[in-house]
């Protein structure tokens, strides 16, 4: 009887984690970049009572083993890298990735790179293109301080005009980096991620090369979250939770009656 209390509890908690999952989606439905998340479970140990070919009663034996699970837990947060909406803003700052890849950004005081779905790019005081954090883009581009038109191409070639000139000067290369596992790369916050050993070596290549995306002018990517999906997945959890939280309930009531018999 108790295990049957140990087991609901298991259920709840993953249930829990799951609420917490996308409740976090659905307050980045806006975020710039944004990729959802899911959780996924797996079943805890179960309890073997008789195993397959154990002696049977009534001689021979058993051809499928007795067990009895002992509940789930959460296994992993799996991140969905689905293209999100294009959303057209106008800003030539506004930087869109259509296809696979991230900016490589350089952190100020940490070793190592940050990367970024996130192109609402800027421009710092010292005309260095870099993200809504301050962060530098990696290669480096850094426009003069005389600019007036701000052009970048689909394969990441950087053209500025100045206003002593009446044609686009190429000024850098954007660059964008993929990776063997890039559900493996930790998120940090801020929209950015940091590579581990699950992710792989980070590969750059120019947009449109070697498998990565190409870069959209004016544009920003949304979330790739949908709200009735996460809607639906919300009521279903929450079922779940009630549903396990019955079991203790009758559990409970079971115990009770169990702790009055005479």
């Amino acid at each position: 009887m108790l295990r049957s209390l140990y087991t609901a509890a298991t259920g709840m908690e993953a249930q829990q984690t799951r609420m917490d999952v996308i409740s976090n989606n659905l307050a980045n439905t806006s975020t710039t970049g944004f990729k959802r998340t899911r959780a996924e479970f797996e079943d805890l140990l179960s309890d073997t009572i008789r195993g397959a070919e154990a002696p049977d009663p009534r001689g021979g034996t058993s051809p499928v083993p007795l067990q009895v699970g002992l509940g789930v837990r959460t296994a992993a947060t799996t991140r969905s890298w689905s293209q999100g909406e294009l959303v057209n803003t106008g800003n030539p700052l506004d930087i869109a990735i259509e296809g696979d890849g991230f900016f490589q950004v350089t952190r100020p005081g940490e070793g190592e790179p940050g990367y970024t779905r996130a192109g609402n790019l800027k421009v710092d005081s010292t005309g260095r293109l870099v993200t809504s954090r301050g962060d530098p883009l990696d290669p480096d581009i850094t426009f003069p301080p005389d600019t007036v038109k701000v052009t970048i191409r689909p394969d990441g070639t950087v053209l500025a005009r100045t206003s002593a000139s009446e044609s686009d000067q190429e000024i850098g290369q954007l660059n964008l980096v993929t990776f063997p596992n890039p559900g493996g790369l930790e998120s940090i916050g801020g929209n950015l991620f940091v590579r581990t050993d699950a992710s792989g070596e980070a590969v750059q290549a120019k947009p449109g090369e070697r498998g990565t995306g190409t870069l959209s002018q004016g544009y920003l990517e949304g979330a790739n979250v949908k709200a009735v999906e996460e809607m639906i997945d919300m009521i279903t959890t929450q079922r779940a939770y009630e549903l396990n939280s019955k079991v203790i309930t009758t559990a409970d009531q079971m115990l009770q009656r169990l702790t009055t018999m005479r």
